[in-house]
């Protein structure tokens, strides 16, 4: 009889772990050959009918103790890959499960050596490894693939496959003296940062090299660009150092000598071409763009490039007219001024519009006679690239604007070179103040478009569906991440729920997938990191009592799993001390906060250390106006938002930022006043 409470089945699996345990015991002193059933029962104090029972013969019994340490090492590997997320953090769980201390040590290892030896003539055993090494590579493979091309991973995860059988075989095979589990994950981990550092070139749509004369020497590793909607590499960049950049300003202020002596037409006429060559290779553009930022195409086919396109022609137009001013001092004498370059310059921009940023930086810069070395972030690295071949097809002379890339050490580069007059920068105020303490060493100018927390207004009178419009426009275009969006959403209260029904009903309905489906209205964000930032701020939201209307975490749904995909979210029941109130979450979220009167919402618009811009919708005209003159923010939308034509000045106030771009004002960011006084008699001196 069996009992009813399965004792005997406890009991009996027990006894199998048990003599699986005795056999890796004779495996690791006798070998394959000498353990037998015989040689097992007599360990384990037992019969060798009772061995038989449970195994059958001496294949089974070996074959369970194979599987046995196969499903250790399985264990381990799931249990590390649990607690990673990025995929250098799971081939480096895979090595270190595979070489961990309980498993690379010399009764297991002399065990599996027994084992390997046996493979190729035993087909159960040749099963074990198989799936074994099938599980080794699909998990190395898996997490390669978002770090260097196809071809690359599958040839890489074999390589590490390999090396941690070799490991374990040379340490086996030494006695166990060669090699420790330290040492082996230290070799192990220094072979697969080398092998990425060494990856595979980018593909020629995303190549990176510059078409100025090649800069000697190599700065540092190669990082790779994901694509946010998928989670693969794009490609790899080498990060720019010392050599790179001082070269960069010696070829830079080379070009910048050609160029400034050109007439303002003959620079105009290659700007013209700029912006004709960006026009017509649009699409491309657009598509890099988009696989680049995850910005959906049906976006950065009508703004991204022909922004720039639109900014470079602009310039064109203003090259021509550059001009001082004539001052009259009377009969003896007269002045004027000369508008002069400042020489070489750099930009620095960010992700989240990299073409865009990179033609509102260089076109004004080389309108006035400037050279400019840009780096682009380096999460989108690509487009300006793309960029720099446009401006050397339309004729610009080499050297006059070049990209580097890399981190906020190659950033650092340029804006501590004493030969760089000016650093433009788009990004963080964090960044924006590093970059001000920087430029002070050698007096450098600055121009800051830093962050934002901007307030939209909807008034009692305003014309609703403008009012949700603008409200979508200025939450959840590129996905939010926008740093001129009007987050926070002042509702006046008579009218909140009619505003909140249409609203809600709109958000619901936007289209989130795949970026380059024209059908999609929401791409994912940049990168895995910002995702996790964005998701932990919408938890915050909730946890300090705010109440979400839609969306509110991840979309996960059928391929959208692999990429970095946030649900449109509206937050309602918010107050202006919460977090997603007052901090830039820099993601589609959304705070709606009601109000009554005018001057309270005012006082509470602008209570934010941030000033980049402000909206308002309403019907009374000479409300608005009265409004946005209060308002501190450097740019304003009255009945629309986050419209900005290349005519008007764009920046911010307070920690938004200092200078503007665009516009003639941007002018006075490129370009430095002399003064001449013309004496037209003689000179009469006192001594």
């Amino acid at each position: 009889m069996i009992p009813l409470d399965g004792s005997q089945s406890s009991t009996e699996d027990t006894r199998r772990r048990q003599l699986v345990e005795v056999t890796i015991d004779s495996l690791a002193e006798l070998g394959y050959v000498g353990t037998t059933l015989a040689q097992i029962a007599i360990r384990a104090g037992v019969s060798t009918g009772l061995v038989a029972h449970y195994f059958g013969d001496k294949d089974g019994l070996l074959d369970a103790a194979f599987r046995s340490l196969a499903r250790r090492v399985g264990n381990q590997v799931r249990a590390r890959l649990r607690q990673v997320g990025t995929p250098r953090g799971r081939i480096q769980a895979v090595i270190d499960a595979n070489l961990a201390p309980e498993v690379f040590e010399q009764r297991t290892g002399t065990a599996w050596l027994a084992f390997w030896g046996q493979v190729l003539h035993v087909e159960s055993l040749k099963r074990v490894q198989s799936v074994y090494q099938r599980r080794t590579l699909s998990n190395l493979r898996s997490s390669l693939k978002r770090l260097v091309p196809a071809d690359e991973a599958q040839r890489l995860a074999a390589m590490i496959a390999a090396m941690i059988d070799g490991v374990w075989l040379r340490a086996a095979l030494s006695g166990w003296h060669e090699a420790d589990s330290e040492s082996a994950r230290a070799l192990l981990t220094a072979f697969v940062d080398g092998r990425l550092s060494q990856a595979a070139a980018l593909s020629q749509s995303a190549s990176s090299s510059i078409e100025t004369p090649a800069l000697p020497g190599s700065a540092g590793e190669r990082f790779a660009s994901i694509n946010p909607a998928t989670g693969k590499v794009l490609g790899l960049v080498t990060a720019d150092g010392s050599v790179q950049v001082n070269a960069a300003v010696v070829a830079a202020k080379k070009g910048q000598l050609i160029w400034a002596a050109m007439t303002g037409a003959e620079r105009a006429r290659i700007l013209r071409r700029t912006a004709d060559i960006l026009r017509s290779r649009n699409r491309e553009l657009a598509e890099l763009e988009t696989s680049d930022t995850g910005k959906p195409i049906q976006e950065t086919l009508v703004v991204d490039v022909a922004s720039g396109a639109d900014c470079f022609e602009y310039f064109a137009g203003l090259a021509q007219s550059l001009s001082g001013e004539h001052i009259d001092l009377g009969a003896q004498a007269f002045g004027y001024t000369r508008r002069e370059p400042l020489g070489v310059v750099a930009g620095i921009g960010a992700w989240n519009y990299p073409l865009q940023i990179a033609c509102w930086k260089a076109a004004p810069a080389l309108a006035c006679g400037n050279a400019m070395i840009f780096k682009p972030a380096e999460l989108t690295p690509f487009t300006a690239v793309k960029l720099q071949e446009i401006l050397l097809q339309a004729g610009l002379p080499p050297g006059v604007f070049q990209v580097v890339q890399g981190f906020a050490e190659t950033g650092r580069l340029l804006t501590r070179h004493p030969d760089i007059r000016k650093v433009s920068l788009t990004g963080e105020v964090g960044t924006g103040k590093a970059v001000m303490i920087d430029a002070a060493q050698s007096l450098k100018s600055v121009t800051l478009e830093l962050g934002g927390k901007s307030p939209l207004i909807v008034f009692d009178d305003a014309k609703l569906d403008n009012a949700v419009a603008g409200a979508l426009l200025a939450n959840f275009y590129s996905s939010g991440q926008v740093c001129s969006n009007g987050t926070r959403v002042f509702v006046h209260r008579s009218i909140k729920s009619a505003f909140l029904e249409r609203l809600v009903k709109r958000v619901g309905a936007m289209r989130i997938g795949d970026p380059m489906n024209p059908e999609t209205q929401v791409g994912p964000l940049v990168s895995e990191q910002h995702m996790r930032k964005v998701l932990s701020y919408i938890d915050r939201g909730r946890a300090e009592g705010a109440r979400v209307l839609t969306g509110g975490g991840r979309v996960t749904t059928g391929d959208l799993a692999n990429g970095y995909f946030v649900a449109p979210t509206v937050f309602d029941n918010c107050r202006d001390d919460m977090a997603i109130v007052r901090e830039e979450i820099f993601g589609p979220v959304m705070s709606i906060l009601e109000f009554e009167e005018e001057m309270e919402v005012i006082e509470r618009a602008n209570a934010t250390e941030f000033g980049l811009a402000a909206g308002v919708f309403t019907n009374d005209l000479t409300r608005a106006h009265r409004v946005i003159a209060r308002l501190q923010a450097g740019t304003c939308w009255i009945n629309h938002y986050n419209v900005t034509p290349i005519e008007l000045p764009f920046g911010g106030v307070k920690l938004s930022g200092l200078g503007r771009e665009n516009g003639r004002a941007a002018i006075e960011h490129y370009t430095q006043l002399k003064s001449v006084y013309v004496a037209m008699g003689d000179v009469e001196a006192p001594y």
